[in-house]
């Protein structure tokens, strides 16, 4: 399984599932990234919609 293809699948059970087999510091990362995403320049527009889902979809979980 690639992390990152589950992450930016657009699927909020993919993402979600994936998201909290990781562990703290990953999990920091991940969202570290995924916001980079979503405000820097440079990125494709699929990739900042997958992003915008993926950032939607762990809104929704528990804080750690």
């Amino acid at each position: 399984m690639d992390i990152w293809s589950e992450i930016l699948s657009r699927d909020p059970s993919r993402i979600c599932k994936t998201f909290l087999d990781l562990n703290l510091e990953e999990k920091v990362t991940v969202r570290a990234h995924l916001m980079r995403m979503t405000s820097e320049d440079g990125w494709h527009p699929e990739q900042i919609k997958s992003a915008s889902v993926a950032l939607d979809a762990l809104h929704e979980l528990p804080d750690d």
